[in-house]
């Protein structure tokens, strides 16, 4: 048990890189579709390119989404219209209303004129009797204006057919009562009218809870079929054009078939284990051999899998809920984030496997392949030299355009016609392309969460105008010449070499920020008077050493990426003190030396960039204690102190080769010809 645990202890990165990849290959496993797939690409119009086709079953040719629509429209327009009748309250309306005429009358005209009374009292009841006889409908707005209209009028639960003009409407009610009243007088009429407006209310009322649910009804048993295909029967022949007809009949083909395939057997799950675990296991290997750099650090899988992920499960999502959609989605993302912090070759083909995966979720794959592949090229070659964030809007623009032709490319041979191009594609193409400048804050949120840097932000923080590097400038002007000069100076090492040459030059304008905490007692920043004159050797040691760790603890402070820290961390590696430590040896040769004291606490550099940047360092800072600087001195320079760093095993950890450093030397000796304004030296003609 013990030596299993130690066995997992050591090998716990490895264990971790497997259950990514595991746990990767299982998410994408449920998020594929789980039912049978339709193996055939077809478009209306375009020959049948297979064998022919013999239908594998019985199933029923479906209606297409047109003809749905057409059919439950002319249901609504024919839908009938329910109406309750309200119970019969005859005699409470009839008393109330002629109360309301005998308070009105005494009112108005008193108790003179009893005929007049009389005749229009009598008036009033006829055209009461009337009302309530005959009924008053409330009439929804959908019925305003269709006299002939048939309803339904339910009463005491009977339903029975009738037509609008068989009830008065409130207004034709009122009307009805004016023109009754033409042989009464105008105090009278108006007495009779307010009396009736005053109580006149409808009998008829509207059912809308039972109108729709009769609606609802009818649209349900709407056949969504319109004949059946019997197993055996010749579908489609090879070479044939695909009519509409038989368009619809594929259709009907595929709906079955992806609908009652659900996995029922295990040759479904095994192929779909199959379809997602190969391409995951083919990326995983090309990261191992060729990206090695990338696949040992478990955070760069973590991030490249989750984007993987999130894509297909995405893309997953949009074509469950509206397939057309899928055009809209900005998965050029995905490429943008991976070349913004790593390189091209691995943006394309994480994104390679990425729409491989997600072509068996959409429909009409090889289109929507064939424009993934080409755009996400495109995409990756416009961030190929990502320097300023403002290119994220070309890189859109380009986006927009590749999809656009790709498209129009595709619907030309397909149709045939320009006319019949879908033009409203291209409003998907530019919803897919503004959508992408989300890589922006994106890549932001990334950057902080997964401890990485991109192009740009390595050339922000190279800029002299950052808070540090001004300090550095002001509190210690000697020291940020130097930083300067060893940045100019690794920039063009690593060019030579193919080293990341923004990250050598960030790392090399902070690598000495420490020495802000006492920068007189490094020699760059001093006048006439040295303070080391003051301090014991091991004093003076203590200090040179302290500005590595202060500058570690000055960046973290200051929010500087671990990458840039790791130059600051091991541009020393674990070198001596030279000056101090031989000067003590010399004169105090009786005295125990503590190497320990005099010795950097490392760690030696890892990579290319640190390695560069050792060599840099030190090249620029003995540069300057040479009296009478020519090409020779030089070149002897800097093949002593590279030699040096070689024999103290320095560069045993990083990647960098003997033939690289010997390119690293060159430029070297070159450009420190130029920066001290020196001319190779011409041999001398014979004649």
């Amino acid at each position: 048990m013990k030596n299993l645990l130690n066995g997992v202890r050591n090998r716990y990165s490895q264990i971790y890189q497997v259950f990514l990849i595991g746990l990767t290959v299982l998410v994408l496993f449920f998020i594929l579709p789980r039912n049978q797939q339709f193996r055939y690409e077809y478009r209306e119009g375009s020959p049948w390119l297979y064998e022919n086709l013999i239908a594998p079953i019985d199933f029923p040719i479906r209606k297409n989404a047109d003809q749905i629509k057409a059919e439950t429209a002319e249901i609504e327009k024919s839908a009938q219209y329910f109406f309750n009748v309200l119970p019969s309250n005859d005699s409470i309306l009839k008393a109330s209303t002629y109360k309301e005429f005998d308070s009105l009358w005494l009112e108005r005209v008193g108790l003179e004129n009893i005929q007049e009374y009389s005749h229009a009292k009598l008036a009033l009841e006829e055209i009461i009797t009337a009302i309530t006889t005959r009924g008053v409908i409330n009439l929804p707005e959908a019925l305003f204006n269709q006299t002939d209209k048939v309803i339904q009028v339910i009463e005491n639960n009977v339903a029975e057919e009738h037509l609008i003009t068989d009830f008065f409407t409130t207004s034709e009610a009122y009307l009805f009562a004016q023109n009754k009243l033409s042989q009464v007088s105008k105090t009278a009429s108006a007495i009779v009218l307010q009396s009736i407006g005053d109580q006149l209310l409808a009998n008829v009322v509207f059912d809308q809870n039972k109108t729709k649910s009769e609606l609802k009804y009818h649209i349900s048993m709407l056949s969504p079929n319109t004949g059946m295909v019997l197993r055996g029967q010749n579908i489609v022949s090879k070479g044939e054009i695909i009519s509409s007809s038989e368009f619809v009949v594929l259709e009907s083909l595929r709906f079955e078939i992806e609908k009652h395939g659900r996995e029922t057997n295990m040759s479904l799950i095994i192929g779909r284990f199959i379809l997602v675990i190969f391409p995951i296991i083919a990326l995983s290997l090309f990261l191992f051999f060729f990206r090695e750099d990338i696949f040992s650090m478990s955070k760069n899988l973590l991030m490249i899998f989750m984007l993987m992920i999130f894509m297909v499960g995405i893309t997953r999502y949009i074509v469950e809920y509206n397939t057309i959609w899928v055009f809209a989605l900005p998965l050029m993302i995905s490429p943008i984030i991976l070349r913004a912090f790593y390189d091209s070759r691995l943006a394309f083909m994480v994104h390679i496997v990425t729409v491989i995966i997600i072509s068996f979720v959409v429909p009409d794959a090889f289109m929507f392949t064939y424009l993934q592949i080409i755009t996400g090229l495109i995409t990756i070659i416009s961030v190929h030299k990502l320097q300023k964030r403002s290119q994220f809007f070309y890189t859109a623009l380009f986006i927009f355009i590749t999809y656009s032709m790709m498209y129009l490319g595709v619907e030309l041979i397909t149709e045939g016609d320009y006319l019949k191009v879908n033009w409203s594609m291209l409003v998907f193409f530019a919803i897919s392309a503004g959508l992408t400048l989300l890589a922006t804050p994106l890549i932001f949120i990334f950057e902080r969460f997964f401890g990485l840097v991109t192009d740009v932000s390595l050339l922000e923080y190279s800029d002299t105008n950052n808070l540090l590097i001004r300090r550095l400038s002001i509190e210690a002007p000697g020291t940020f010449h130097h930083c300067i000069q060893v940045s100019n100076l690794a920039e063009a090492a690593a060019i030579e070499i193919g080293a990341n040459q923004l990250m050598v030059r960030a790392g090399a304008m902070y690598h000495d920020i420490g020495k802000m905490e006492n920068p007189m007692y490094f020699t760059e920043n001093q006048g006439g008077y040295n303070p080391h004159d003051e301090l014991t050797y091991e004093e003076s040691a203590k200090l040179i050493i302290g500005h590595v760790l202060g500058g570690v603890e000055m960046a973290k402070e200051h929010g500087l990426p671990s990458q840039i820290i790791d130059f600051i961390r091991t541009h020393h590696g674990t070198k001596k003190v030279e000056y101090f430590y031989r000067l003590y040896k010399s004169e105090l040769p009786d005295h125990e030396i503590k190497d320990s004291q005099f010795t950097y606490p490392g760690p030696t550099p890892f990579s290319k960039e640190t390695s560069i940047l050792m060599m840099a360092d030190a090249v620029e800072a003995a540069s300057r204690s040479i009296k009478s600087p020519d090409a020779k001195s030089f070149s002897d320079l800097v093949e002593k102190i590279i030699k040096s760093q070689i024999d103290q095993g320095q560069f045993n950890n990083a990647n960098i080769t003997m033939r690289e450093i010997n390119t690293v030397k060159k430029v070297f000796k070159k450009k420190l010809l130029n920066m001290h304004h020196l001319r190779i030296e011409y041999p001398e003609d014979s004649n």
